[in-house]
């Protein structure tokens, strides 16, 4: 056992002491040692019940005859951090959590790992510790939350944010966005649509690296706290037969979840987290393929926030698992990768149906005849950029608008809730890219504001920064370079033309070569927004959005 190297043998009759000091037995010792890797923590909701998630883990890991060792990491929640200074640390965690989870279980030698995250960058940090250790391992997220209610209709956290524009625009009264407040998070878990965190349990579980039904089981259900017995019994299985991480997680597995991510319609953030996951495999996933099987696989599912449904009805018409077996039926999904069930793909699709057709629509009658995301080129976005296409109301498709420069997302927030953009503006927002931000903060507040005014039919958002999942509208994010590094966004100046053609997959600056050349050169560099600490250190070795925005290892 990998677990031998801290306990067995004469000369680790220290290291034995150490762990009989915390109440281990010899007979504990001698079992597998498994870590269990715990984000919980009392400032996000969707891990405020990991606790019990955790105990539910060791339960079954002590079942199927192994010792459960557990240990934290750190966490952001992003709705709290949202439109201040704390963002830009959000996606900067995940390499925090990637590398904390790599020290625990190399300085502590574990035979398997469970992970236990639940929202937006501690679930593909854990992911990408587990593909970069490859260890045998399991994720077993906290699930996602139950949508609120409020005047008789379901809301979540994205009807807040856009509550907020809509009493700016005297469309709701003070007291109808306090009822908004209190009624739109009911409970634990992640926040109740097919934003970040929801998309990346179902993806995690698309890839096979979770059990089937991780993404959807609400979080305060009594079949979540089963599903964590059972990912902590399986964990024992995967170390009998030695089975790692990146024998699951194939090129094909990976595949398979970029069409699930197009049939969902889910965040554009999984642009950045599958490839940096992906890169920890040792696979290298480009932009290009994730048109390229958006071309081929139809939008059957269409979840809050740019539909009706929630998380709760996915569960309820079959989950994950349905949605892969109707994309089977056109041969969209490959059955032979291997999963943590100690199945392949297709074994576990063998018995799926689909429960409620409402919900996950069949082939024959998508929501859209393409995936749920396109990535855009152009002059504006030479390495790409990334939008939700599922999410733009089909007047915003194609549109030529006016470029309303702003520097920040503060001062473009700021101009928004104000009244100053109008119809037929592009609101452009630069220097928020993983170098330029740094730290590539998500910009919900100013989509919202769109949204919440009423303007969503008429003004167009792009950034190298990026978006929640919450988003909204035709809000185009990931705009790589960055402006930070001299790309083209930077050379964009107020009332300069901007095209967006979502279906051509184009995003070009309407004007002459010869101006850009001029405009080039007279670029310069500004100086860092923060040149100390942690993202001081992250901004020098962060690599662009196109690459997932991941590490130098140089």
């Amino acid at each position: 056992m990998r677990s031998d190297l801290m306990k067995k043998g004469a000369e680790k009759a220290p290291h034995r002491s150490l762990f009989k000091a915390m109440g281990y037995t010899q007979a504990e010792l001698d079992r597998p040692i498994i870590g269990v890797a715990n984000s919980a923590n009392e400032i996000i909701p969707g891990h405020i019940h990991l606790d019990k998630i955790a105990e539910a883990v060791k339960a079954g890991i002590r079942h199927a005859g192994g010792t459960p060792v557990e240990f934290s990491t750190i966490g952001v929640c992003d709705g709290i951090a949202m439109n201040h200074t704390g963002m830009r640390y959000s996606l900067a965690s995940r390499e925090l959590i990637a590398d904390s989870v790599e020290i625990m279980a190399t300085a502590h030698p574990f035979d398997g790992l469970v992970l236990i995250p639940n929202c937006d960058k501690i679930i593909p940090g854990m992911m990408m510790a587990a593909l970069r250790l490859n260890i045998p391992a399991i994720m077993v997220s906290g699930g996602p939350m139950l949508a609120g209610r409020a005047g008789g209709k379901p809301i979540d956290l994205i009807s807040v944010f856009e509550g907020v524009g809509a009493l700016k625009a005297g469309q709701i009264s003070a007291e109808e966005l306090e009822e908004l407040e209190e009624q739109a998070c009911p409970g634990c878990g992640s926040c109740a649509g097919m934003f970040t965190a929801n998309s990346m349990n179902c993806l995690a579980e698309a890839i096979g690296l979770a059990l089937p039904g991780n993404g959807t089981i609400p979080a305060v259900t009594a079949a979540r706290i089963r599903l964590a017995k059972e990912a902590g019994m399986k964990i024992m299985e995967l170390v009998a037969k030695d089975l790692k991480p990146r024998e699951v997680a194939t090129m094909a597995a990976f595949k398979n979840a970029i069409a699930v991510d197009m049939a969902l319609g889910c965040s554009t953030n999984t642009v950045l987290h599958v490839p940096a996951i992906a890169n920890e495999a040792q696979i290298r996933l480009d932009l290009g393929v994730f048109n390229d099987i958006s071309a081929r696989t139809p939008h059957l599912c269409s979840l809050r926030p740019g539909g009706a449904h929630f998380l709760e009805d996915l569960h309820s018409a079959g989950g994950v698992q349905a949605v892969m077996k109707e994309l089977s039926r056109r041969d969209l999904i490959d059955p032979t990768p291997v999963t943590v069930t100690g199945k392949t793909v297709g074994e576990n699709l063998k018995n799926v149906r689909i429960l409620r057709s409402e919900v996950i629509r069949s082939l024959e009658n998508p929501y859209h005849n393409v995936g749920g995301i396109a990535v855009l080129y152009g002059n504006i976005a030479p390495e790409g950029a990334v939008v939700k296409q599922s999410a733009v109301a089909p007047e915003m498709l194609v549109r030529k608008g006016r470029a309303r420069v702003f520097e920040s997302e503060t001062e473009a927030a700021t101009a928004i809730l104000d009244g100053r953009i109008v119809a037929g503006d592009v609101v452009v927002i630069r220097y928020e890219g993983p170098k330029g931000g740094p730290g590539m903060q998500e910009m919900l507040t100013p989509t919202a504001a769109i949204m919440g005014l009423g303007l969503g039919l008429d003004v167009a958002l792009i950034t190298d920064g990026r978006f929640s999942g919450g988003t909204q509208g035709a809000a185009i994010g990931h705009i790589s370079p960055e402006a930070a590094v001299g790309g083209p966004i930077a050379l964009i100046e107020e009332g300069d033309e901007i095209l967006v053609d979502i279906p051509g997959k184009k995003l070009d600056l309407l004007v002459e070569e010869g101006e850009m050349a001029k405009r080039k050169q007279a670029w310069k560099p500004r100086e860092p927004r923060i040149k100390s600490g942690y993202l001081a250190r992250y901004s020098r070795m962060v690599t662009s959005g196109a690459r997932g925005a991941v590490l130098l290892n140089e």
